[in-house]
């Protein structure tokens, strides 16, 4: 059974196999944004199997083992395309997606097998179910590009059941790299103002060619040194290096994610720790490999 909704929707959208509810955004996003990757996602709307379960096992590994069970309610904020709950569906109760953007209908055509999936527009600002009502929240590469993520994950801790788990992927502020890993990052990110400026056929172009030039000189590298079996220790040291074993798909989409998006933030540890004790978190626990920074925390 579905988490009920605590409010009425404004509209529907008629996404074919299903209505989608639309519920009212207030004021913690960013439109250009938000519009920004509603483009992107129904650009990059494919993904096969074997890249949704090989990211998804880098996404959710420090979940506890065996925590998720048939009867886990699970929320996913920000769901894009909806490939980390087409990861989930299957291991759940249920999954209720929501999205800001026009990538819901996207979404609605990767989850149209997924009879426990529930697809809603709405934005973190107003999550339209009762507090405490999910086993796990999780929100995977999103709060960083709202204008308050501090007030955005709170939003999220709300909703988790007392002794849940809250599940974040938020951008780092490369604390943990080298001057040159930082310089890379500071160029890339001058780039990103222009470009994410750009009209969106225009910028998917460019993100395309910087895919095959910064990405891949770094990917085709860290291939390489995995052949030869250099330490992975060695290897995580190269910048991107951790799409060594992604598809050339997911490299593309991450370029327009990284290059193309108008709002970003980046987080410290401390940071992140702070913002979830805020949100009445306890055991929060980092993933130690990329991508940074994933952590997981239980709810008070």
């Amino acid at each position: 059974m579905m988490i009920p909704y605590n409010q009425a929707f404004i509209s529907s959208i008629d996404a074919g196999n299903r209505k989608i509810k639309v519920f009212t955004s207030a004021g913690n996003i960013d439109k250009d944004t938000v519009e920004s990757f509603g483009d992107e996602w129904s650009t990059f709307h494919t993904f096969n199997e074997d890249e949704i379960y090989n990211a998804g096992d880098n996404y959710f590994d420090i979940l506890p083992v065996g925590y998720l069970t048939k009867q886990s309610h699970v929320l996913d904020v920000g769901c894009g395309t909806g490939r980390w709950t087409y990861y989930l569906a299957d291991k759940v109760g249920n999954v209720e997606c929501i999205d800001p953007s026009k990538a819901v209908l996207v979404a609605s055509k990767l989850l149209a097998s997924k009879d426990n999936v529930r697809i809603s527009q709405a934005s973190v600002d107003n999550i339209p179910f009762e507090d405490n009502s999910f086993d796990l929240v999780f929100s995977l590469g999103v709060l960083h590009h709202v204008p308050d993520t501090k007030a955005a994950v709170k939003k999220c801790a709300e909703k988790v059941k007392p002794g849940g788990y809250l599940l974040l992927y938020l951008y780092y502020n490369l604390e943990n790299r080298g001057l040159f890993f930082k310089t890379l990052f500071h160029l890339s990110n001058s780039m990103r103002w222009g470009i994410s400026k750009l009209p969106s056929i225009l910028k998917n172009i460019v993100c395309d060619v910087l895919a095959v030039l910064i990405y891949m000189p770094f990917v085709l590298l860290s291939r390489f040194l995995i052949g030869l079996r250099v330490s992975t220790v060695v290897i995580a040291k190269i910048p991107l290096s951790w799409y060594a074993d992604k598809s050339f798909n997911i490299i593309r989409n991450d370029s327009l994610d990284r290059f193309g998006t108008p709002l970003e933030q980046r987080f410290s540890k401390a940071e992140i720790t702070h913002m979830l004790e805020h949100a009445g978190c306890t055991n929060i626990v980092f993933a130690d490999n990329a991508p940074f920074w994933r952590a997981i925390a239980q709810k008070k």
